[in-house]
């Protein structure tokens, strides 16, 4: 990726020193990397609006709305996953560090993976 806005999941106040959040629709913060010919040229925090049972694409059109284009997520579940398809958000997996900075730097470099549909996680309210 070299040019547009990255979006990391994290917890407490963000930042490329920050940490990657387990849950993205649980995390504190959504952490923004603003990206243009393949150096980050800002970074800013967003307040995440809270995930409800049910409520997938609060996040989905919270980061669609903030013109994300990119979303790394140690996991994630099929309906969001599917919802960032359909707003044209690339989600990347990524579960090996969690410290956003050097995560950030390995999506610009071409190093992550588009997550694969049997990536995903189980949700919490499934019926299995």
């Amino acid at each position: 990726m070299k040019d547009g806005r990255i979006a990391v999941p994290s917890n407490g106040e963000g930042g490329l020193e920050g940490t990657r959040a387990g849950h993205f629709g649980h995390c504190d913060v959504f952490t923004f990397i603003d990206v243009e010919n393949g150096e980050i040229k800002e970074v800013t925090t967003l307040k995440n609006d809270g995930h409800v049972q049910g409520g997938c694409m609060v996040p989905v059109n919270l980061l669609a709305s903030h013109n994300v284009k990119a979303l790394i997520v140690g996991g994630i579940g099929t309906r969001p996953l599917m919802g960032f398809r359909q707003v044209g958000i690339d989600v990347y997996h990524d579960d090996q560090r969690n410290v956003i900075g050097p995560v950030v730097e390995d999506l610009i470099a071409g190093k992550l993976n588009e997550i694969r549909n049997d990536q995903v996680c189980g949700g919490g309210g499934g019926s299995m």
